[in-house]
């Protein structure tokens, strides 16, 4: 694998940070505990008021604690074992290595833009950084013009590809339904936005990471080698960031948010993306050379 020693010590610094990052978000509670209040827009918000997710409303506090349990008991491991494996020469490795760096990446780009100001926003810099050339590196590692070939002839690219490009789809409309009316009606402000500055995930999604998969999609179904690179590592990505959306949409429900449909969809098109995943994996020799 190109870049091992660099890529070893970034994982290894992810790895640390982010145990930091989950533990803080898990086990600290100090703080007055919920309490209402008024946005620069006059709208009445309830505040969460505990732990390092204090400032935060209170419904996006326990779905950041509910991803800090996924992200310690599954992306962690998942990240330490795929850095194992790439370094043992498996092209398997290196791809889930690379989607894993990406969870790291979107998440703690997300901390770092959206969760409110607290004494981990440093460390949150050293997550953004280290999984962004983690995950630079590790796709940089691939040979571009010969990938297709580790794949089987028998790769599933349309079901792949067909998933994602529905996804994307459904998930661009379904943001557009949260932006779109509120300028027509001239209220300008989504309800969604409550007291932060601006609609972070859905900018993030509809500008980069729903184009990202549709387009991925579209060059796998028309058969670009570059493809089964983009495709694979996103795939592998999304499985584990729906993941950790399935466990916000229990969190939201334990703490008495109505959560029907999302409690349906969301771990359907979970469960989709798993299998997804573990189709293309499949056909992946395991070495590359």
């Amino acid at each position: 694998m190109k870049y091992r020693k660099t890529i070893t010590a970034l994982v290894l610094v992810i790895a640390a940070a982010s145990v930091i990052c989950t533990t803080a978000g898990i086990f600290t509670h100090e703080g007055p505990g919920r309490y209402e209040y008024e946005s620069i827009r006059g709208k009445t918000v309830i505040i969460y008021g505990e732990g390092i997710y204090r400032d935060m409303t209170a419904d996006v506090a326990v779905q950041g604690i509910a991803q800090d349990y996924v992200t310690i008991i599954l992306a962690i491991p998942l990240l330490l074992y795929s850095l194992f494996s790439a370094r043992k020469g498996s092209l398997r490795g290196r791809f889930l290595l690379a989607g894993t760096a990406g969870y790291f990446f979107i998440t703690y780009l997300l901390y770092t833009l959206m969760a409110m100001y607290n004494f981990l926003f440093p460390v949150y810099l050293i997550l953004l950084g280290s999984s962004f050339f983690t995950l630079f590196l590790a796709i940089s590692s691939f040979d571009f013009s010969s990938i297709k070939k580790h794949f089987d002839n028998k790769t599933p690219v349309k079901t792949a590809g067909g998933f994602l490009i529905f996804t994307s789809s459904i998930i661009s409309l379904m943001w557009l339904g949260v932006i779109l009316p509120p300028l027509f009606d001239g209220s300008i402000i989504p309800e969604e936005a409550e007291h932060y500055t601006t609609l972070v995930v859905q900018g993030l999604d509809l500008a980069l990471l729903l184009p990202s998969a549709f387009v991925s999609a579209v060059l796998l179904l028309r058969g670009k080698g570059p493809s089964y690179i983009y495709t694979t590592v996103y795939l592998i990505f999304l499985s584990i960031l729906m993941t950790a959306l399935t466990a916000k949409i229990i969190a939201m429900g334990l703490s008495g948010v109505n959560i029907i449909p999302a409690v349906f969809i969301i771990p359907l098109i979970n469960t989709a993306a798993v299998i997804c995943t573990s189709l293309l994996i499949k056909n992946v020799t395991q070495r590359e050379g």
